[in-house]
């Protein structure tokens, strides 16, 4: 059963460590995951909705099939339908929405309103699981904040906002507010059960949720028309972006703070930067050494705050 109290345990560093490297790992794969969407998108190959129904057919598959060789775990009554509603905004409305914006945005402008998404999840935190806003946490979130914003105006040169749509913008907003939502509300429903048992019911309530709107696409779709570098491309989101990464992402949430979980976001943009500087786009200059050190020093500075040090305990 669930204790809303929190509670401080020495035990839990190494634990806290381990969310941290969970986290951290799953949002440098969805640095990467940033990138393809877009070359996807400007393909043109396969519709946003088509394409999330590809990553939960995948990742339903693979998370029931892992759930067959462990043990069972049965879900207590009045669970499931909290699990759909998880479903629905950490999963469905997330995706989709993001999926969608990218067709309609620069990757850029996706960035800079995605750093957006750990203020919103301090505040939920805050609202639902009375996590405090210390100075410590609010002063590390706008250091990074910061950080990212010289990152990002300091990378990129004219061009960008001007192929980005405003329902693209909004659409974005709508993708980091459903994610911070999942953060910062359901956390207590995540540590009740396995990794693996709590996301195959996510992803098949999130499949689910996507057919009624997929189906068509998934009969027309001219499949053979796909060139192999997009097919790689959707095998990527499939199997790392989605299975991967949301593996990671709830075993970090059980050890680590809503607010510490979404600032990882904040990797997005120094992903995409040493992917440029590794293909010959960029280079290394002062500035990105400057942002790099902000972003950093701000996580540190809300993982050293005094509601960062403690964690539910279930």
């Amino acid at each position: 059963m669930i204790q809303s109290k929190w509670t401080s345990k020495p035990s839990m560093t190494s634990e806290a460590l381990k969310g941290h490297l969970s986290v951290g790992a799953a949002y440098i794969i969805f640095g990467l995951n940033l990138v393809f969407c877009k070359d996807i998108a400007n393909a043109e190959a396969v519709p946003p909705i088509v394409l999330f129904t590809f990553r939960a057919i995948g990742a339903t598959a693979i998370f029931w099939i892992l759930s067959l060789f462990m043990p069972r775990e049965r879900i207590q009554k009045g669970d499931m339908w909290k699990i759909a509603i998880a479903s629905f905004f950490g999963l469905f409305l997330t995706q989709f929405s993001f999926l969608w914006a990218i067709t309609m945005v620069t990757a850029i402008d996706a960035a800079i309103l995605g750093i957006l998404g750990p203020i919103f999840t301090m505040l939920f935190a805050y609202l639902f699981l009375k996590e405090p806003i210390t100075g410590k946490k609010a002063g590390g979130v706008a250091i990074s904040f910061a950080g990212v914003i010289f990152l990002i105006f300091n990378t990129v040169h004219g061009g960008g906002a001007s192929a980005t749509s405003p329902f693209g913008v909004v659409l974005l907003l709508v993708n980091s507010l459903s994610f911070s939502l999942y953060l910062g509300v359901f956390r207590p429903l995540i540590s009740k059960y396995s990794v693996v048992t709590f996301m195959k019911w996510m992803f098949l309530f999130s499949l689910l949720m996507s057919l009624p709107f997929s189906m068509r696409g998934l009969l027309t779709t001219d499949y053979a028309a796909i060139q192999p570098k997009v097919l790689w491309e959707i095998a990527y989101l499939i199997v790392f972006a989605t299975f991967f990464a949301y593996f990671l992402i709830p075993y970090g949430q059980k050890r680590i703070r809503p607010t510490l979980v979404s600032m990882y976001s904040y990797v997005q943009p120094i992903i995409a930067t040493v992917i440029s500087i590794w293909v010959g786009l960029d280079a290394i200059t002062w500035q990105k050494v400057v942002a790099a050190t902000l972003i950093v020093g701000g996580v540190i500075l809300v993982n050293n705050s005094r509601a960062a040090k403690t964690i539910p305990k279930p």
